[in-house]
């Protein structure tokens, strides 16, 4: 599931962000981001799902 969130960030930011960390304001950046252009909004969606991933290893998960 890791490796669908990543690619799905890379090639469509918005939908990644989504999968990851659901309707909230880390989606509406990654939204406004990825109309600025792709490459930011797949820089910040990269980096949350990777944030997302270590949290849960820290907790254990």
């Amino acid at each position: 599931m890791k490796l669908i969130r990543l690619l799905l960030g890379l090639f469509l930011p918005p939908v990644g962000v989504f999968l990851t960390e659901g309707v909230g304001t880390t989606l509406a950046i990654n939204i406004v981001l990825t109309l600025l252009g792709w490459l930011p909004g797949s820089i910040h969606a990269i980096w949350v799902i990777a944030k997302h991933d270590e949290r849960l290893s820290r907790q254990g998960w």
